[in-house]
């Protein structure tokens, strides 16, 4: 039995977001063939990929090949179809990686075929992480960023767009509750502005705009149907997941997150890619800075905007930067339902809470200025008015039916978890700073944000004065267990104090 022998495609119901194939351990010894080696699938209709190769004696018979899910579906194959299975050699990129782990800088050919080799799954989980690290420790220059995304773009969908002018913005995350996606894009919508927002489900957040949009409407559309939705009415809040937008920054994310690394020039090429192939003209980046999020000093956050600032010149994405206020959550609400419903009380006219407000306008303001429908300075003002005169509601409503949802939806249809529970202050006091952190790991731990009804509501934020027995944070969860998990979690963590006390005690 040999490479050019047909064998059985056998489906592994496994999924690890990479393309993998099992053959028996007598048919690779005959391929010479080791765990970790590299060969390419060829199926019936002359359709190729690589994979790498695992080995068992025991789970596929000679004359098979399993097929785990991702290159099963990538070659749409059916049970018992032929497969041929050839060895192939290692990719040239690895090489390149190891040259970046040595400290030199890359060419940007070099790149390019990093990245195509990333796009074809060519690359193991090992030999991604070791990109990961390479790049982290050695950092990229403004011309590798540069070159890096416009690689990354090259490898997915773009859109052109006829009008002009098409507007983006992004934060950087790393603060909760940080819910302004859905109040700044419908107030820069209704001033006649196209702002085509993508965003992400959470990674290690409690919740990221695209989990807290899913609450009300479908967000996974594909970019034909984003394109036609912001035509429609001037806005989209969806998954970026939902269409291949520089798709090689997922694979990159996967091996990112196990390893707690998030390598500046990598943040910055995986940005401002999305933003270049969405057809964004003109960008604003938040950076949430303070203690718990990802950038904790006003220096490092002036550094940051500034290579924004740059690589956005060089990509032709006119970019702008705002340095937010992120050492407590923003807004009080954390988790899905809870969150969508406290932007959509801000948009039916309530006067709090003011940082989300202040936050969500004041990024719309420099959105409506970048588009031309303020004067400088006068952004903030504009959007404020347009959130006052339910201009901005109305549009919400309207992009929400478009995408599928209910167009009259109101804050009052939004119910949390039925499960809670609160935890009273012990003592008269100020309330002390909010831990980011630790406020995050109680969310996730009540089920947010795979659970819409689980999260957090903080009843007071920073400053603000405390008696003794009011609720201090009330906990919302779909399931009692997980409701347990998180109050547990709480009284360990202590994530609100007054004046140095504790939060509460665990007994039991």
């Amino acid at each position: 039995m040999d490479s050019r022998t047909a064998h059985k495609a056998k489906r592994i119901d496994i999924a690890q977001g990479i393309r993998e194939v099992l053959l028996n351990k007598e048919h690779a010894e005959e391929l010479g063939l080791r765990a970790n080696d590299r060969v390419k699938v060829v199926s019936e209709k002359g359709e190729s990929l690589v994979a790498l190769v695992n080995v068992t004696e025991t789970l596929v018979k000679m004359g098979e090949v399993g097929v785990y899910v991702d290159l099963w579906n990538s070659l749409n194959l059916k049970d018992g179809d032929a497969v041929h299975v050839v060895p192939t050699s290692r990719p040239a990129s690895i090489d390149l990686i190891r040259k970046k782990i040595h400290g030199h800088i890359w060419h940007q050919e070099e790149i390019k075929a990093i990245v195509d080799d990333i796009c074809l799954g060519n690359l193991s989980d090992i030999e991604l992480a070791a990109y990961v690290t390479a790049v982290q420790i050695n950092d990229l220059t403004m011309d590798e960023i540069t070159w890096l995304t416009t690689a990354m773009v090259s490898t997915g969908d773009t859109i052109d767009w006829e009008t002009s002018p098409i507007l983006d913005v992004h934060s950087i995350g790393g603060v909760p509750g940080n819910k302004y996606a859905p109040i700044t894009v419908p107030i820069v919508a209704a001033n006649g502005l196209t702002i085509p927002k993508t965003s992400s489900r959470a990674i290690s957040s409690a919740a990221g705009t695209a989990d807290i949009m899913e609450v009300v409407c479908n967000v996974t559309h594909d970019a034909q149907s984003i394109k036609r939705i912001a035509r429609e009415v001037g806005g989209t809040l969806v998954w970026g997941g939902g269409v291949t937008l520089a798709p090689v920054d997922d694979s990159i994310i996967r091996v990112e997150y196990p390893l707690s690394l998030d390598p500046r020039g990598q943040v910055l090429a995986s940005v401002m890619s999305k933003k270049k192939a969405i057809g964004a003209e003109y960008c604003v980046i938040d950076i949430p800075i303070g203690e718990g999020t990802k950038v904790v000093t006003p220096e490092e956050a002036r550094n940051l905007a500034r290579d924004f600032i740059m690589l956005g010149e060089k990509i032709g994405v006119r970019t702008r930067c705002a340095i937010t206020y992120g050492g407590q959550p923003v807004g009080k609400a954390i988790g899905p339902i809870l969150e969508i419903r406290e932007a959509l009380r801000v948009l039916e006219g309530a006067e709090s809470p003011s940082s989300l407000i202040e936050k969500s306008t004041s990024l719309a303001g420099i959105l409506l200025e970048l588009g031309g429908r303020a004067l400088p300075g006068r952004g903030a003002d504009l959007a404020k008015e347009t959130l006052r005169s339910g201009k901005a509601l109305e549009k919400f409503r309207e992009i929400v039916g478009a995408q599928g949802g209910d167009a009259n939806v109101s804050s009052g249809d939004l119910v949390p978890g039925e499960h809670s529970c609160e935890f009273p202050s012990l003592r008269d006091g100020y309330i002390e700073a909010p831990r980011n952190r630790a406020l995050i790991k109680i969310a996730r731990a009540a089920g947010s944000p795979k659970d819409k009804g689980a999260g957090l509501i903080l009843m007071y934020k920073k400053g603000e004065r405390v008696e003794e027995g009011e609720p201090l944070l009330t906990i919302y969860a779909e399931n009692k267990r997980k409701l347990e998990d998180a109050r547990t979690l709480a009284g360990k963590l202590q994530p609100v104090q007054v004046e140095g006390m504790i939060l509460g005690e665990v007994v039991e």
